[in-house]
C-alpha cells in the first residue's frame, strides 16, 4: 500500500488499514522517526471496550449474551 503527503502535511491512511485497526477520526498517535526514511505511528488511545472484547472471547467457559428489550418511549419532559 502507498499513500501521499499532501501539501498541507496530511497523510491519509488507506481504508483497509483504518478498518483492520478499527481507527476513527480524532484518535491520538505518537510519531517516531526511526531513520531518514522510516516514520512509525503508535496509537495512544484504544478503541472503546477493545480489551473487554478480547477478555470475553478468551473466556474458558461458554457464555450467552441475553437479549435486551428496546425502549422506544419518548423521554419525559423535565
Amino acid at each position: 500500500m502507498t499513500t501521499m503527503l499532501s501539501e498541507t502535511g496530511e497523510i491519509v491512511l488507506p481504508g483497509s488499514v483504518r478498518e483492520k485497526l478499527h481507527l476513527v477520526g480524532g484518535e491520538d498517535f505518537e510519531i517516531f522517526i526511526e531513520d531518514d526514511d522510516t516514520i512509525t505511528l503508535h496509537r495512544i488511545s484504544q478503541p472503546a471496550n477493545g480489551g473487554l472484547v478480547d477478555l470475553l472471547l478468551a473466556c474458558p467457559a461458554e457464555f450467552e449474551i441475553p437479549s435486551r428489550e428496546i425502549d422506544d418511549s419518548e423521554p419525559s419532559e423535565l
